[in-house]
């Protein structure tokens, strides 16, 4: 008897553990996107070996809207929209329609990157490549177990992306000696860089991938937050890897006085890395991050309209596989709607002040989180996020919504 329970313990206890990879990896993926590679590029280009510390800065405002969302998510028990409803009536279906539209959205445009991927991974037309990519995703969430699959897809992408990219970067022999000491001693500072990447890490829906997973997986209550906080470092300690390898990669294309290709910059790094092996990797890489933030952006922008009926909550796969349904066919026959990605980027921004805003006053209200005492260093820290955040996306909308009228 004895035994079988050591068992079942046993077996418990590498569910949680697959879980919070799981919910780490997802979070992860969700931001390493098209846009992550090509922002990343950019702004290297831009700031040089100076980026190191826009990337240092970016990493320590997204620790601390990581692990107040995910924490506050698990003792709470409930989903963002849940909570944010409880703060103030009315206040998760705003946040909800602007989660779906930035996830819609955004959406398009990893169906295209998975399209341009397989495009530079075997040949093929990026309109096809993006409809089997579409089709690959979708078959995640028909299968009966769909959230161990997207948990086993999130953390194989994952690795293979870290490892391919971290090939990369070491083949380009970058100057790491100078990136160490601009990363504490910058020559230039980017503010819009910081915040582009802030957002692009831990915006809209990518906030909340991870927690959302958790609590689906049944993690959740005061005890777990150990575990919960380790999952969210993980997630953000993968997303910095990433981050910092693609850094040095295309510091070390550049420090040879090599010109990258504006018309696709991360490629272009990649290709010059490592000749045509390197667009391969590319390739491998671009569908990889496009793939898992298609995962990423219809889990989660679903699980913010589960909860407002049981029809929704009944069907819930399926609604997720006409989110990518959708996604896909409007990229196909459509393409990318630009204006549409130009008013929902800077809705976006909002996005992450709004739902931490809420979460951090959600942390001090009994009714959400029972006896729970929430550390103040966090709140602080979130605190600041959520101003310096909310400042800066409004002024990224009033920059943005006027070109919508061109």
């Amino acid at each position: 008897m004895k035994e079988n329970k050591l068992g079942s313990l046993q077996d418990n206890q590498k569910v949680t553990r697959s879980v919070l990879l799981g919910a780490a990896f997802l979070m992860a993926t969700s931001s390493i996107g098209p846009g992550f590679l090509t922002q990343t590029t950019v702004f290297t280009q831009q700031l040089a070996a100076s980026f190191g510390f826009v990337i240092l800065i970016s990493l320590i405002l997204d620790v601390f809207a990581q692990m107040n969302v995910w924490r506050i998510i698990a003792v709470s028990g409930l989903r963002g929209q849940e909570i944010a409803n409880k703060v103030l009536p009315g206040l998760g279906v705003v946040l909800a329609v602007l989660i779906v539209m930035g996830g819609l959205a955004f959406n398009i445009g990893n169906v295209a990157g998975a399209g341009l991927g397989l495009n530079a991974m075997i040949g093929i037309d990026p309109i096809i490549g993006a409809i089997i990519s579409g089709a690959f995703a979708i078959f995640i969430f028909v299968v009966k177990e769909a959230g161990k699959a997207m948990d086993r897809v999130a953390q194989i992408a994952g690795i293979v992306m870290v490892l391919l990219m971290l090939y990369v970067a070491i083949s380009t022999t970058p100057p790491v000696g100078e990136a160490i000491v601009n990363t504490f001693k910058p020559e230039q500072i980017s503010i819009f860089a910081i915040v582009t990447l802030v957002g692009g890490t831990v915006g809209g829906y990518i906030t909340f991938a991870g927690g959302h997973r958790l609590l689906d997986a049944g993690v959740k209550g005061i005890e777990s937050l150990p575990e919960v906080t380790k999952s969210s470092i993980i997630g953000i300690l993968v997303t910095g890897i990433m981050r910092v390898a693609l850094f040095l990669a295309v510091l070390g294309v550049i420090s040879k006085g090599l010109t990258i290709d504006p018309g696709n910059p991360p490629a272009s790094v990649f290709q010059l890395a490592a000749g045509n092996i390197g667009y391969k990797i590319f390739g491998v890489i671009m569908w990889a991050a496009a793939i898992t933030s298609v995962v990423g952006a219809a889990y989660t922008s679903v699980s913010f309209i589960r909860s407002f009926s049981p029809v929704i909550e009944k069907y819930h796969n399926w609604i997720i596989i006409l989110f990518i349904l959708i996604s896909t066919i409007t990229f196909a026959f459509v393409g990318r709607p630009v204006n549409i990605l130009l008013l929902v980027g800077a809705l976006n921004a909002l996005i992450l002040p709004l739902a931490l805003g809420t979460l951090l006053v959600g942390a001090y209200k009994k009714d959400i989180v029972g006896s729970y005492k929430h550390p103040l260093w966090l709140a602080i820290g979130g605190g600041i996020v959520v101003v310096v955040m909310g400042y800066l996306g409004i002024v990224t909308l009033i920059e943005q919504v006027p070109l919508l009228f061109k």
